[in-house]
């Protein structure tokens, strides 16, 4: 083995555990995901044990990264991500009068979505329970809002955040005006 097989090799416990508390995995999650003992993944992660390639192969697919990067000693290099406004996806059959603008990538649906809401005068969005649990943030930019969660009601202004719950029926209706408004939607 040469001088950078052991740099690689010393490198590779830190990079996994890194990669893994990024994604805010518990190792018992990267065990059910990857099929790899909880024990094994410790085992690496504190660099007591080195992986075969089919066990490397399976935890970087479960962490999502890319398996020749958690190998190469060189830095990723910075990447901006954009998204033109002609390109972001829209849905238009939602709700009465509301367009809904999807910022999020697709992988982060259902766990961590982001949309801009444009919603006409009197238009509404009204929304079923999503899973147990979820929850949405809704940010005015524009215009004023009655929101609904549950029993409860709330009017919001622009400026204004209100974080609900969104595992029961929710629902965002415009005042007489307008609105422009972000939407995160958590483990949904």
């Amino acid at each position: 083995m040469t001088e950078n097989d052991d740099a690689i090799l010393t490198q590779l416990p830190t990079r996994l555990k890194d990669a893994r508390r990024a994604q805010g995995l518990s190792l018992d999650a990267v065990a059910k995901l990857s099929g790899v003992s909880r024990s094994m993944v410790s085992q690496i992660e504190r660099g007591e044990s080195s992986p075969t390639i089919a066990t490397l192969w399976n935890l970087t697919r479960a962490l999502q990264v890319d398996f020749a990067g958690l190998l190469d000693g060189a830095a990723e290099p910075a990447r901006i991500e954009i998204l033109r406004s002609d390109d972001v996806p829209t849905i238009d059959n939602l709700g009465a009068s509301c367009r809904i603008r999807i910022l999020s990538p697709p992988e982060e649906a259902g766990r961590h979505e982001v949309y801009e809401l444009l919603i006409g005068a009197g238009g509404r969005l009204e929304s079923q329970p999503h899973t147990r649990g979820a929850r949405e943030h809704l940010s005015v930019i524009e215009g004023s809002v009655t929101l609904r969660s549950g029993d409860a009601q709330q009017a919001l202004g622009p400026g204004d955040t209100a974080r609900y719950a969104a595992d029961v029926a929710h629902a965002i209706h415009a005042g007489d005006a307008p609105v422009r408004a972000f939407l995160v939607v958590q483990d949904a």
